[in-house]
């Protein structure tokens, strides 16, 4: 059996999709940097002063995934 899947944007030109697009991107970016810079940050510290913190190095990833994308 086949199916045929038709997508299509309803009153959106192809400008406003772009524009939509292109937001998307510069969002997912910004938040890339925001998490690069979140574990380039913590990676410097020094483990005393991440156990001042009360992080650990495994934690590392889990926290800049946290302040980039909120998950």
């Amino acid at each position: 059996m086949a199916y045929q899947v038709q997508t299509q944007f309803a009153g959106a030109s192809f400008g406003a999709r772009f524009n939509a697009f292109r937001s998307e991107i510069a969002q997912k970016i910004a938040a890339h940097k925001v998490y690069t810079s979140t574990v380039n940050e913590l990676q410097s510290l020094s483990n005393r002063d991440l156990a001042d913190l009360g992080v650990s190095r495994s934690d590392i990833k889990r926290i800049a995934l946290e302040a980039a994308y909120g998950n």
